[in-house]
């Protein structure tokens, strides 16, 4: 008797967002600050989750940025960031005439 095999060739949603984190990497030029910032903010969520540190300090200028943004999207689940992170990224290749 012979069994059939399945095999999936699908990413799980973790294995995407990692995939296209590293895929970002790729782009021939860097992503303006605002759109570092929101893969920052995003990333963050996604792999952290709320906000756990304070504010940096008035003379932190690229610091209070990046907290800033990630405050920005606090409000939504891992999954939620995850697949704002991936869109995003893939705008961002798109743009660039890469693939996602």
């Amino acid at each position: 008797m012979i069994r059939s095999l399945r095999i999936c060739c699908c990413f799980t949603f973790n294995e995407e967002f990692e995939e296209h984190a590293e895929k970002v990497k790729t782009l021939p030029t860097a992503p303006s600050n605002d759109d570092m910032l929101i893969l920052y903010g995003l990333y963050k969520q996604a792999t952290v989750g709320p906000v756990n540190t304070s504010r940096p300090g008035m003379l932190d200028l690229k610091g209070k940025a990046k907290w800033d943004a990630w405050k920005a999207v606090e409000g939504k689940s891992k999954d939620e960031a995850m697949g704002d992170y991936i869109t995003k990224v893939k705008q961002l290749l798109e743009a660039a005439g890469m693939s996602s």
